[in-house]
């Protein structure tokens, strides 16, 4: 039998200051920034969780033997889609309060499970940051 995958576990971002990183997810996105101790002497690690996922938050120069990264990890390449229950409106005038530029949107675009409205900003590193919901998409 072939190996399928089910869900998504975490992922991990690159990013050039983990606290700034962390501090600016937790924020706007609402996530809670956590600390983990990976034991093996190895330094303690900050992660993100919000609902069943988790974001691994790793500082662009960590070691590679010490993390076991990606063969490039770069700062600022991702391109993520979050899930809000809120409405295109309100993740505007959130954005706009805390003063997250919006690079576009609310607008619909394709996800995984049909059409959403997206509003799209920046992370502190230049990743694209898609905040997103179903139903009223048109």
């Amino acid at each position: 039998m072939p190996v399928k995958v089910h869900a998504l576990d975490h992922l991990v971002i690159n990013v050039s200051d983990v606290a700034a990183s962390a501090a600016w997810y937790g924020k706007i996105l609402g996530m809670e920034v956590k600390a983990f101790d990976p034991g093996g002497g190895k330094a303690p690690r900050t992660f993100l969780e919000f609902g069943n996922q988790r974001i691994n938050v790793r500082q662009r120069d960590a070691d590679k033997v010490e993390w076991f990264t990606a063969n490039h990890p770069t700062v600022g390449s991702e391109d993520l889609c979050f899930l809000t229950s809120a409405t295109p409106d309100e993740v505007v005038a959130h954005l706009r309060a805390h003063g997250v530029a919006i690079e576009e949107g609310p607008g619909p675009r394709q996800g995984a499970r049909g059409t959403l409205r997206s509003v799209y900003c920046r992370d502190p590193d230049g990743s694209l940051i898609e905040i997103s919901s179903y139903g009223d998409a048109g």
